[in-house]
């Protein structure tokens, strides 16, 4: 069997799973313009309310494939430079997506895999599951933006520790640290990722999109540029029909149907 990233649903949940047998579910470059295309369907689908990542095999994802990258040395330098683009359109992707993106970790989430989970919107991880960032092990740099968002969630002293030296970090810690949301046991993590994706299609898909822009607008907002973004979409979400369903439900105290 092939390297291939597979859709599927679950009600109103897409799930993405990372599989290629016999290599942890290492990346391959054909996942990542299946990736960037499914994810865009998913944008424009309005059954869809979630997005799982997820990995075959009750493993997430091994990273990038060595043998690969070693043969990639003889070629010409661009070819590894746009392999590493299509990575960043995936990364991009997830982060642009309107719905909710969960990673669903069980077992390893090592190099790009530990980016792609960073990506994500909301981290389930298994009790032993294990984080690296190893690319200093063999003599290489992060991609996938892992540098980035590890700058971005942690202290500069943790995120350059957890670069530097390139060691597996559990679940656990990173649930310390506020990176992984929850832990959950081994075997459980992606019912525990679709029973949270499922919570999160209950809720107001226009409030939901509007949040998670909003948190991605933070990082580069001044203040006093998101007070205007806040307002805008308090406004528009006000008088969209999601809010008059919100509020008429809570009113009449009973649970809001949105479509």
């Amino acid at each position: 069997m092939s390297a291939e990233l597979q859709a599927s649903r679950q009600d109103a949940t897409l799930i993405l799973t990372i599989s290629n047998p016999g290599a942890r579910n290492a990346l391959h470059p054909d996942m990542y313009a299946a990736a960037i295309e499914t994810l865009s369907t998913a944008e424009r689908d309005d059954s869809i309310r979630a997005v799982v990542l997820t990995g075959a095999d009750d493993i997430f994802c091994a990273g990038g494939n060595l043998n690969r990258l070693l043969e990639n040395r003889s070629r010409d330098k661009a070819v590894q430079a746009e392999s590493i683009d299509n990575l960043h359109g995936w990364i991009e992707a997830i982060r642009d997506c309107p719905k909710p993106v969960i990673a669903a970790v069980e077992n390893t989430a090592a190099g790009a895999g530990f980016s792609l989970a960073l990506a994500c919107d909301m981290i389930v991880a298994g009790a032993s599951a294990k984080f690296v960032m190893a690319y200093v092990k063999v003599g290489l740099t992060p991609d996938g933006g892992a540098s980035w968002f590890l700058s971005q969630a942690l202290p500069r002293q943790l995120a350059t520790e957890i670069l530097i030296e390139g060691k597996p970090i559990s679940a656990e810690r990173l649930h310390q640290v506020g990176i992984v949301n929850r832990v959950v046991p081994d075997g459980s993590v992606l019912d525990a990722a679709l029973g949270w994706a499922d919570q999160l299609a209950q809720l107001s898909p226009n409030s939901v999109e509007r949040i998670k822009s909003l948190t991605n607008e933070a990082q580069r907002n001044s203040l006093g540029q998101h007070f205007e973004s806040e307002k805008r979409n308090f406004v528009e979400s006000l008088h969209h029909r999601d809010g008059l369903e919100g509020i008429t439900a809570f009113l009449e105290k009973r649970k809001p149907h949105y479509k």
